[in-house]
Parts: C-alpha cells; structure tokens; sequence
C-alpha cells in the first residue's frame, strides 16, 4: 500500500484523530519501523470538536501510539503556529482577504518543521492521514487525488516541496472516509468513532469574525458604508474582517433582491455589494506559484483549476509570465473568485501546482 520497504524508519504525524491512528496502524501492522510524532500547537484549549492537537487530543494520540506499541513524542510548535498560521490568519482578514489556515500549517509546519523533525530522529519519510496520493509513475513523482471524492485534501497540499514527494507518505489515499472508520474499529482504536474537527480548528470558542476582532488593534476596526456598484450607500457595517468575498448571509441588507459581496475596500473602508451576477469573473491573477510537476512551468498550458476546497475544477489557460506571474482565463465565467484563497491546478487527477487568488475582478 505504502510503497515502503520492511524495516524503513519513518515518522506518523498523530493529531488526535481517527485518520491519523489508522495511518499509524496500517504501517505499523506492515511492518515498518514506525516513531509517533504530535504536535503541540496551544498553551491550553478547550475540548472542542472543532479543535486538533489540543491537550486531550494528544492523550488520544499517545493512547494509540501505546496500543501499537511505538515510541511517542510531542513537539512543542506553540510559537511557530501562532506566528506561521494564527497571526497569518488574522492578517489576511485585516488586509481585506480570505485566508486558508489549513494550506498554511501544510506549507509552514506539517510539511516543513515536521519533516526536519523526521529527519532528525533517523525516519527517511513522513506519513500524515491525509487523502492524498503520492506516487512514482513515468519516472517522476506525483501528487494525486484522493480517490475519496468527498474527503480529497489534495488542494490544501499544492504546496508540498517539489524535492520531498518521494519522502512523503499519504496511506490513506486510496481508501474512503467508510473505509478508514471501519479500520479503526477493526484495530479497537480508541478514536475509531471520534468525530472530525473542523476546517478552522483553533476557533474554539467564539464564530471566527469574534476571534478577529480579539486581535486586531481598536483603530483597526472600522466602522464603513455597504455601497453599490454606481455609488449607492444601502448600509452600514462595523468592520472588514467580518465579510468575505460572496458572502450573502449576515450582511443585514434589506434590498429589493439579494445581495453580495463583491469587493473588500481596504482603502476607504467599504464594503461593494451587489447581484449574485457581479461575482463572474473569467479571469485572475495568481501569485506566489508552488510548481509540483515542473521546476519551471510552461509559458502557456490547459489546466483543470479549483479555487475553493469544495469547488470544481473547471477548465482554463494558464499563462506564465516574466518573473512567475500567472494569469487564468477561464473558459466559463466563475463565481465568488477571493483574494487569498489559493488556485490550484491539475491535469486530471494530478496536482500541477498551485498559489494565492490576487486580482479576482480582472
């Protein structure tokens, strides 16, 4: 399943959760010589089912990881998931754009101090509890789908460094959530019916505009006007960080039709509003480029491109220009293209690369 040799020492980042500990297991019963590795990313947090790597989440994981008898360790990233994910978060929100949290602790922690950690104690890869794939086909690796269509996490993954897929092992992607559930109760883990965190998982106690709020300065909440395209002022609002790119619900608009965000104007304050149809966009700008299939991708090249996790890929040319700025036409206008996001593409099953949403009404 893994494409490992016996014997082979690795590390299984253990979060706590279901789809962690049956990677561990399914290793581990394949006879690899596996070290158990969480990490540790709060002071203190509450029990909560949108959490991971919480206090009692690693008490889980420490709990399997004494089942299948392999060694345990915890590492204390606190610091570096404040400053790398948490204040990344609440930046994006300040600069009038939508962030993905979880791309973030892929790229700066999972996939990065994570790994050097592996490294040094003595494991050749990484295994986490992704639904990925990676695999070594026509002389080079691949990153690919999920073949769970309902639990693919390829999109958060675009950022994976080119040079490490062939030290990175995803056990689960050729299985389904179904089937992962059914593993566990198999093994008698302990987590085999907990239930998944959510996509924010250190917004605990409070909905995410709350959590905002918290951290930004008082100057930096500013009250401003929802306008229409042609001027039109139709409301008032309490502060940016509380709207997004599409957004209808919450707006608190009474309007002969309804109404959305367009536009974040960070210049004046003001929120853009409109028809659901002022959200087409057939092009974009991306930046920031991840590049998994090449070193340097082509000048011009067809691609299937995904802008939200649960969204389809749709179709669209892809021009690379000087200094790796790419452009996106795509084929159909699409709706509700956020700054900040990520854009990522892929020929069929396989991730080509991706990067940050910028310019979204070009």
């Amino acid at each position: 399943m893994t494409g490992l040799e016996i014997g082979d020492r690795g590390v299984v980042a253990m979060s706590g959760g279901v789809d962690s500990s049956v990677t561990a297991a399914l290793l581990v019963k394949e006879g690899h010589d596996v070290v158990a590795v969480s990490m540790r990313l709060y002071e203190t947090a509450p029990r909560s089912d949108r959490s991971c790597c919480s206090p009692d989440d690693l008490f889980d994981a420490r709990s399997v990881a004494a089942m299948l008898d392999v060694p345990f360790y915890v590492a204390n990233y606190v610091d570096a998931f404040r400053e790398r994910v948490i204040d990344y978060f609440v930046d994006e929100y300040r600069r009038g754009r939508t962030p993905n949290p979880c791309v973030a602790c892929n790229n700066h922690l999972k996939f990065d101090v994570l790994l050097g950690r592996a490294r040094a104690l003595g494991g050749s890869w990484l295994a986490t509890g992704h639904y990925a794939r990676v695999v070594h086909e026509d002389g080079r690796w691949k990153l690919m789908r999920g073949v769970d269509a309902n639990k693919n996490q390829s999109y958060f993954l675009y950022g994976l460094p080119r040079a490490e897929l062939p030290r990175i092992r995803f056990p689960l992607g050729g299985l389904t959530k179904d089937e992962v559930r059914d593993m566990a109760a198999a093994h008698d883990l302990p987590t085999a019916q907990k239930k998944e965190s959510q996509e924010i998982c250190f917004v605990t106690g409070s909905s995410y505009k709350e959590f905002v709020r918290e951290r930004l300065e008082r100057d930096e909440v500013k009250p401003g006007r929802f306008v229409l395209e042609d001027g039109t002022v139709v409301g008032q609002h309490e502060g940016l960080h509380q709207f997004t790119v599409g957004q209808r619900r919450g707006l608190g608009i009474a309007w002969s039709e309804p109404l959305y965000v367009l536009e974040l104007r960070t210049d004046v304050g003001d929120v853009l509003v409109g028809p659901r149809r002022g959200l087409e966009t057939r092009s974009f700008q991306v930046d920031r480029c991840n590049w998994l299939r090449w070193e340097e991708p082509p000048a011009l090249f067809e691609s299937l491109v995904q802008i939200r996790y649960r969204a389809k890929p749709v179709p669209a040319q892809v021009t690379v220009g000087q200094g790796g700025a790419v452009h996106v036409e795509f084929e159909t206008p699409q709706y509700a293209v956020a700054p900040g996001q990520v854009a990522v593409f892929y020929h069929g099953d396989e991730v080509l690369g991706g990067g940050f949403i910028e310019s979204p009404r070009a």
